[in-house]
């Protein structure tokens, strides 16, 4: 059996991010081999991974960054299980980690950064796993979002449980100035659409029904049930859709009629909002 000395284990925590008491099992029974003891420490992490898969991962970080001149936004959720890993400095070394790489690489989808080199040996799905064998929670890359626009602004909400992305349609100073106040109410009202235009066939169609049976169980005839469904279904629009919602900090305008006041050409392209709560 090899003598495993202290370097060994500090060298191999050094290399894989594993606590110190798993390098030194790992080293004995690989007996010393480096190369060996990083695979079973990552066939560990890939067993707990299997462990943990049913568990629920519902905290996390959530960030949301600009590139490219301003013009290119991402957006991206690692989840974990609990708070305490959530606010681990190492944990969040790791995310602003996978965050550079979605920075330098530009993937369009989650899959695609997932299968990004992570290092000279790992992918970035091979790398979480392995931080799953090091924390001992599931770790999920729940969400990646793009967003390409004349200007993108991006918001995190502090805790960094709450980002969003806002495309826009010009750029400059005072479009990055208005574009936060608009990426802030992205994130205070939640809007499911840009615009009534956004909304799918589905969500307005489960609308009208509902607004029709409200009205009858009101006691309204069918007829007028049917056209108090459709005024549900307009005030629903204002109140969900971005550039229709009343704007948080003076609700006497819309969306759209502060982005106007900025400038008459000035409009939201697309938004993004990922929320781990």
């Amino acid at each position: 059996m090899a003598n495993i000395t202290a370097s060994q284990v500090n060298e191999l925590r050094k290399k894989t991010g594993a606590g110190m008491m798993d390098c030194k099992k790992a080293l004995v029974e690989a007996d010393g081999d480096m190369e060996q003891a990083i695979d079973l420490l990552r066939k560990k992490g890939q067993k707990v991974a299997a462990k943990r898969g049913d568990n629920e991962a519902s905290e996390g970080l959530v960030i949301a960054t600009t590139t490219n001149g301003g013009k290119t936004g991402i957006l991206l959720a690692l989840n974990c299980e609990t708070d305490f890993v959530a606010k681990n400095d190492e944990y969040r070394a790791f995310v602003d980690s996978l965050v550079k790489i979605a920075v330098d690489n530009l993937p369009s989808t989650v899959e695609e950064l997932k299968g990004l080199k992570y290092d000279d040996t790992l992918t970035v799905e091979e790398k979480i796993t392995d931080q799953v064998g090091k924390v001992g929670e599931k770790l999920d890359l729940s969400a990646y979002e793009v967003i390409n626009a004349e200007q993108v602004v991006a918001y995190n909400h502090p805790g960094n449980q709450l980002a969003t992305l806002v495309g826009f349609n010009k750029a400059g100073e005072v479009v990055a100035e208005s574009g936060r106040q608009v990426a802030m109410q992205v994130a205070a009202m939640a809007p499911i659409a840009l615009n009534k235009d956004g909304v799918d066939q589905d969500t307005i169609n489960r609308e009208l029904e509902v607004g029709k049976e409200l009205a009858i169980q009101e006691g309204k005839p069918a007829d007028m049930a049917e056209k108090i469904s459709q005024g549900r279904l307009n005030k629903f629009f204002k109140e969900n859709t971005l550039l229709s919602q009343p704007f948080v900090r003076d609700n006497k305008l819309t969306v759209e009629e502060f982005l106007k006041d900025t400038d008459s050409e000035l409009t939201v392209t697309d938004f993004k909002r990922v929320s781990l709560k």
